[in-house]
């Protein structure tokens, strides 16, 4: 297992981050937030693939004042993400938001920031401080010369010293860019000089493949590193895919499991059926489904066989059929190409009947079971 550094344990709503709580993982709408039914329905979307956090973007009064009707709605805490207007603020705290994300110094005066500091104090609602390369204080742009990761750290501190010098603690700081190499060099030195738990990102990473590609290699460095306690993968796409590919960032460095391992093998000349078209329509037969498995899809008899075993439920494909295995045992040879999906689907079902029923047991047998250990092995 990855050694995490532990960092100051903040509680937004009911889900506590940092301290020695999981990694959380949180995405944002892209919804007109003053649209409560879209809002709510691309929420539940993101709840039902593993979203643990949601950051609702407030541009007006009315996006604020819709915030208390879209968390009647939902089960995940909320973060406001605001903008300058340090009256937003306020109207969500309100409207019972669960977290703010403001730069306290870009919000105005001191009696502003006195306002929304006191108000979310008083509630214990916590307040991200978000530094993005994008938009960096024009006056640390003239010390650095560009976007640094210098830069952004003083700009973060800046603003954690404002709210520090009011004795707000419950603080949770973010540093994003384009660029991995700059947001891994300004994590890190963050990392070395506070203890407050970290958001992590690849900001504007860019469309669905290559978006993925960038936070995957950032995201699992700063990870593999023991720097993070939430983050969100940044996609020009569906936000259900960044909570998709945030949990296999999560599983790829064994921090956490949700949903099922496809296991496939790139295919080459032995290959004698269609594994390319198979592997990915078992991964969309499988993709809400929560419990934690192996699926193995293999397309010849090299690695095939081997790789199958070792899965909880695997295919080794041969021509014009395929062998499954389930718990590395041979369960049944299934002649047919056509026939080799519905098959493997239907093992997969049965062995997952088989798994509840023996958590049923265990949870009947031991009280103090918890659900969750089995998303944190």
């Amino acid at each position: 297992m990855l050694k995490r550094k532990k960092t100051r344990e903040v509680k937004i709503g009911r889900v506590g981050i940092g301290g020695n709580n999981p990694i959380r993982v949180q995405s944002m709408t892209n919804t007109d937030t003053r649209d409560v039914a879209a809002t709510v329905a691309q929420i539940k979307s993101l709840e039902d693939v593993g979203c643990e956090l949601v950051r609702l973007a407030v541009l007006d009064q009315d996006a604020a004042k819709a915030i208390s009707k879209i968390k009647a709605k939902i089960s995940i805490p909320v973060i406001a993400d605001i903008h300058f207007d340090h009256r937003l603020a306020l109207i969500c705290l309100e409207e019972g938001i669960d977290g703010l994300r403001i730069n306290p110094g870009n919000i105005g005066s001191e009696d502003k920031i006195d306002k929304v500091v006191e108000k979310a104090k008083n509630l214990g609602v916590p307040i991200r401080i978000g530094v993005n390369g994008g938009s960096l204080e024009k006056d640390l742009l003239l010390k650095y010369g560009e976007v640094t990761p210098e830069a952004m750290v003083e700009s973060a501190l800046r603003h954690v010293k404002i709210l520090e010098e009011r004795q707000f603690w419950d603080i949770k700081i973010s540093l994003k860019c384009s660029s991995v190499l700059k947001t891994i060099a300004a994590y890190q030195l963050l990392s070395s000089k506070v203890n407050y738990p970290l958001h992590i990102g690849i900001t504007e990473a860019g469309t669905f493949w290559r978006g993925t590609v960038k936070s995957a290699v950032g995201l699992g460095i700063l990870l593999f590193q023991g720097i993070g306690d939430t983050l969100r993968v940044s996609l020009t796409a569906d936000p259900v895919q960044e909570v998709q590919v945030a949990w296999e960032i999560l599983r790829s460095l064994q921090i956490r499991q949700r949903g099922p391992e496809i296991i496939s093998c790139p295919t080459c000349g032995r290959t004698e059926i269609d594994l390319i078209q198979l592997a990915n329509k078992v991964e969309r037969a499988l993709q809400n489904r929560s419990e934690v498995f192996s699926v193995a899809v293999m397309g010849c008899v090299v690695n095939g066989p081997g790789e199958a075993k070792d899965a909880d439920i695997g295919l080794a494909g041969g021509r014009d059929c395929g062998v499954i295995f389930v718990k590395g045992k041979i369960k049944r040879k299934v002649r047919g190409e056509k026939n080799l999906l519905p098959a493997l689907l239907k093992e997969i079902e049965l062995f997952l009947q088989n798994k509840n029923h023996s958590k049923r047991l265990k949870t009947a047998s031991n009280k103090n079971y918890c659900p969750e250990q089995d998303l944190r092995k």
